[in-house]
């Protein structure tokens, strides 16, 4: 059997030694093209999740693996060509353009003191146009709006041609047009063959694009498996503390609540 893309297995973590962990067993197996979302209310652990994941922070105990080996054994390099994160909100402090911030992305594939070929630029170029950017190419980036920033670092994320794309509330600055041309682009990004491990939310953001759950609820172990066994009414309503029902709406499910 082919070994998962990403394992946790009974993961403790906290930031302070004396106190309490701040995430306690965390288990689940994320396997090779595969959609997943991390969900749950604000302050459950989802991003610390993420730079778990990332080799940012490491595991008072248990073990992560990437790919069959321990995450640890793992170079900087070697996780940069498997690993690219989108991040809620990121300070650019110069005036780069676009294309120049994009072409970040693929810091981890050129050699030290290396310059960007002309592959690198195409791949930074072709990834803005996956975003719907490529017109703000040469735009400072001071002046983009709250999106455009947000689909701009997305583009870096995937001009660095990740096998794990991990997405950090990849809607929480976005309308709803570009919401929708984002849920498209992961959909893509999926049959493609690119892994997607996300933190959410939105139940609805979920229900569109989610194969599995990691349901994150305070003072339990989280729950992990497949979407359509993870997310329930009865579960939604106990992690964020009010009535939810789902219902189903021209074929898709749909998150209501009073």
């Amino acid at each position: 059997m082919t070994a998962p893309l990403l394992s946790f297995q009974n993961v403790t973590f906290g930031y302070h030694r004396e106190r309490q962990p701040f995430l306690r067993d965390v288990t689940f197996e994320l396997q090779n093209g595969r959609v997943a979302a991390i969900l749950g209310p604000n302050g459950a652990g989802k991003t610390t999740l993420l730079y778990l994941t990332l080799g940012w922070l490491a595991a008072w105990k248990g073990e992560i693996s990437l790919a069959g080996r321990p995450l640890r054994e793992h170079s900087r390099q070697e996780r940069g060509r498997w690993l690219a994160l989108l991040p809620q909100n990121e300070h650019t402090p110069f005036d780069y353009t676009v294309l120049d911030y994009t072409l970040m992305g693929r810091a981890p594939h050129i050699p030290p003191l290396g310059m960007p070929a002309q592959a690198d630029y195409e791949a930074a170029l072709q990834a803005l146009e996956q975003v719907g950017m490529e017109a703000l190419a040469e735009a400072p980036v001071p002046q983009l709006s709250g999106g455009e920033h947000q689909l701009m670092l997305l583009a870096r994320a995937i001009t660095q041609r990740p096998r794990l794309l991990l997405l950090d509330e990849p809607t929480a600055h976005l309308d709803l047009h570009n919401k929708s041309r984002l849920i498209g682009l992961m959909l893509a990004l999926r049959a493609a063959g690119v892994t997607i491990l996300m933190t959410n939310h939105e139940p609805e953001v979920v229900l569109a694009v989610a194969d599995d759950v990691l349901l994150m609820e305070a003072g339990k172990p989280p729950v992990f498996g497949p979407l359509e066994q993870v997310v329930t009414a009865e579960a939604l309503s106990r992690v964020y503390g009010i009535p939810i029902r789902l219902a189903e709406v021209e074929g898709r499910k749909q998150v209501l609540w009073t």
